[in-house]
């Protein structure tokens, strides 16, 4: 599947995300030439944050759009929850990897089950009462050991999840709440991106 493989902290200062190695950013960051967006480049630039913040690329993201649009709720608390239940975010928030994109890439190379049978699709969508856990040829791995090393990596659980002590699985306990979820997605302006 296609992904974004660019300079990551290009796109981290265009979306004033901190910048993945730790650095102080030194370097200018904003609109770019002092110029102000229009609303509709907010709206783009919000839907931009969003997908490369999750990963996914165009289509996959209008698909979510549409499907949390025909759920009951607020569209943009049900497309978020509908980002969040992705099972490479999930292994994410568990601590099970340090980015997305490595969460991804240990979903697809089949290192993760869910409910004790191999889930390779990083956009599975996980129900409550799931269970996440490490493939059991995996546990003795290098892989789960450097995963799991949280030497100046802070994993912090959010309610919504659990995860055992020794962080050999995980389970889902509910939907993700607005809460839970970063909050420096603008999910309003999202929805008036596709409105138009």
């Amino acid at each position: 599947m296609a992904r974004y493989t660019g300079p990551k902290n290009k796109k981290n200062r265009r979306f004033g995300l901190p910048l993945k190695n730790g650095k102080p950013d030194t370097k200018r960051t904003g609109t770019g030439r002092g110029r102000r967006l229009s609303d509709y480049g907010l709206q783009l630039r919000e839907k931009q944050k969003a997908k490369y913040l999750y990963g996914i690329l165009e289509r996959q993201f209008r698909n979510y759009y549409i499907k949390a649009s025909n759920l009951e709720g607020v569209t943009g608390d049900r497309l978020l929850q509908l980002l969040e239940n992705r099972l490479d975010n999930v292994v994410y928030r568990l601590g099970f990897a340090k980015t997305r994109p490595q969460a991804r890439q240990y979903v697809s190379h089949g290192h993760i089950q869910v409910n004790s049978k191999k889930v390779n699709i990083p956009s599975y969508q996980l129900k409550t009462g799931d269970q996440i856990t490490w493939k059991e040829s995996s546990q003795s791995s290098d892989i789960v050991k450097n995963a799991t090393d949280n030497s100046g990596f802070e994993s912090v659980v959010p309610t919504w999840l659990n995860v055992d002590s020794n962080r050999f699985s995980g389970e889902v306990l509910s939907e993700p709440t607005l809460s839970d979820v970063e909050l420096i997605i603008d999910t309003r302006l999202i929805v008036e991106f596709y409105s138009r």
